[in-house]
């Protein structure tokens, strides 16, 4: 079965989905705390979990909410409400951590390292758009708990956590999987609050993640970083954003020797990442919030002249990120609901919108017995998401950028896809030199523009019309190229076509729920 709706152009319509699914999944039966787990077929259900609901989801939901928001895009208050409650609620246990119950009607108790990336994007969120004292006065009060209960050379004070506190500390792997994912919201927190203690942790965690795991080789190994792939994917990303934020370009050269390195040993060509680097993981089994992350990382490279992490960034969004999004719900049955619990009623709806655990060809990876899109996958989804609606075009110091070739109107300039229309146009609204990307598989020297008086320079897979007309609309004579990859995942090679960078067909090896034509 190929699947009915699949986007593979609009990130815009994509955004309003995934916001639409996260204002969906509240427990009606535990005060509206989220759900976590989540399951599709067979047996379909939302689930509450132990060790990440009330500490897990809000924060990934709310960065994802607000950041839609900021961009135009309209949200549900009611949830941004009820996210922001369950986020304080998971902080309201005996530390200033976030923390969970082991049982829906229980006290919070359960505190995993893992959740304090979630923890301070929800806080962190409602202090940037809600200009929240009460999440500042949480966050200040996290980070001199975490100084207080954890040292780079010595880890958590486990002993005096659960002594002193009653809390039941949760291993959680290594430095990566655990406290190490969180330098990205602490830039995000010093950002938009100058509180100075967030970014002087960020930058503590940072060197022992330089130190100790991103090497300077750029390698990867799963017993040192461990097998959970998307705490390596998003430590990645929080090192380029700070990177970013104090224009650290060794750092920069670092995230960029892992990406285009070890980052290769758990991704493929479109962006899809194994969930699990672990020796007996299925091989096909992604998660789209990994993608999310390679993405990020993508396009802060490309704007700090990587020029190819944009070719990389929007093969990721046309050939995975976007098309893995479930919006053909009609295969979800209604589950039997004896003892009318919420987590039962109506699954199928309140999924579509969602992302999971995508193989490249479609939602149900060969050989694995069931198809989830757990809750909290949606929130990183989404908000890599309005990363590249943001970046499609934008304009600094130099002028204006056309970086990702989608459909995408500022008030600065109107771009028009190639594919969506004959041809890519832009139309300038205000005057500045104007720079388009050309992606690798075309040949900039055959691209003529029309509209323009002179042609344009080339420079660096750009072309540079440094005094363009303002409200003229300028066409060039991009074609999209046919082109194809083979993707070589552990126990299978996968073939894809390409049109440009937007897949056409994909060998899917019998499997139904398919993104795309088959390759026979």
């Amino acid at each position: 079965m190929k699947l009915r709706d699949v986007n593979t152009m609009d990130i815009g319509g994509a955004i309003r989905a995934g916001c639409r699914t996260m204002a969906s999944v509240f427990n009606a039966d535990d005060d509206d705390v989220p759900f976590f787990g989540s399951q599709v077929w067979p047996d379909p259900h939302l689930a509450f979990s132990s060790v990440h609901s009330e500490s897990h989801v809000p924060g990934r939901h709310l960065n994802a909410l607000l950041t839609a928001e900021s961009l135009g895009f309209p949200i549900d208050e009611a949830a941004v409400e009820k996210h922001a409650r369950a986020a304080f609620f998971s902080y309201g246990g005996p530390l200033a951590l976030p923390l969970n119950r082991e049982r829906i009607d229980g006290p919070l108790e359960n505190f995993r390292p893992h959740n304090v990336r979630e923890g301070f994007h929800a806080l962190y969120a409602l202090a940037r758009f809600r200009d929240s004292e009460r999440a500042r006065e949480v966050a200040e009060a996290s980070i001199s708990t975490i100084n207080r209960l954890w040292d780079p050379d010595r880890g958590w004070v486990e002993d005096r956590i659960a002594r002193q506190h009653g809390v039941n500390f949760h291993h959680q792997g290594t430095f990566i999987t655990g406290l190490g994912r969180a330098i990205g919201p602490l830039v995000k927190y010093y950002r938009a609050t100058g509180y100075g203690p967030s970014l002087e942790l960020a930058i503590l965690l940072k060197e022992k993640a330089v130190a100790d795991y991103f090497l300077a080789d750029g390698s990867y190994d799963t017993e040192r970083f461990g097998s959970h792939t998307h705490s390596t994917t998003c430590v990645m990303s929080s090192l380029a954003q700070l990177a970013d934020l104090l224009n650290d370009a060794p750092l920069m050269a670092r995230v960029y020797s892992f990406y285009s390195g070890g980052l290769w040993e758990i991704r493929d060509e479109l962006g899809w990442v194994i969930e699990s680097s672990a020796a007996d993981a299925p091989p096909d089994r992604g998660e789209a919030n990994n993608t999310g992350d390679i993405l990020e990382t993508a396009l802060i490279l490309g704007r700090w002249g990587y020029t190819e992490a944009y070719d990389d960034a929007e093969r990721i969004l046309r050939g995975h990120l976007l098309p893995s999004q479930l919006r053909d719900i009609s295969w979800i049955e209604e589950p039997a609901n004896p003892a009318d619990e919420d987590g039962r009623r109506d699954v199928a709806k309140r999924h579509w919108g969602a992302f999971g655990f995508p193989a490249p060809y479609g939602h149900r990876p060969v050989g694995l017995p069931r198809v989830a899109f757990n809750m909290d996958i949606v929130g990183g989804a989404v908000a890599s998401l309005c990363e590249a609606y943001r970046e499609a075009t934008r304009r600094d110091s130099a002028g204006h950028r056309v970086n990702l070739l989608f459909d995408h109107e500022t008030a600065a300039v109107k771009a028009e896809s190639p594919y969506t229309k004959e041809r890519l146009a832009v139309t300038l609204k205000e005057p500045g030199p104007l720079f388009v990307r050309i992606p690798a598989w075309a040949d900039p020297a055959g691209i003529q523009v029309t509209g323009l008086a002179r042609p344009p320079l080339h420079a660096d897979r750009y072309l540079l019309l440094s005094d363009p007309p303002v409200g003229r609309r300028l066409t060039f004579s991009l074609r999209l190229a046919a082109g194809e990859l083979l993707l070589r995942h552990r126990t299978r090679d996968i073939r894809v076509r390409l049109l440009g960078d937007q897949v056409t067909a994909v060998e899917n090896f019998g499997q139904d729920l398919t993104f795309f034509d088959p390759i026979l």
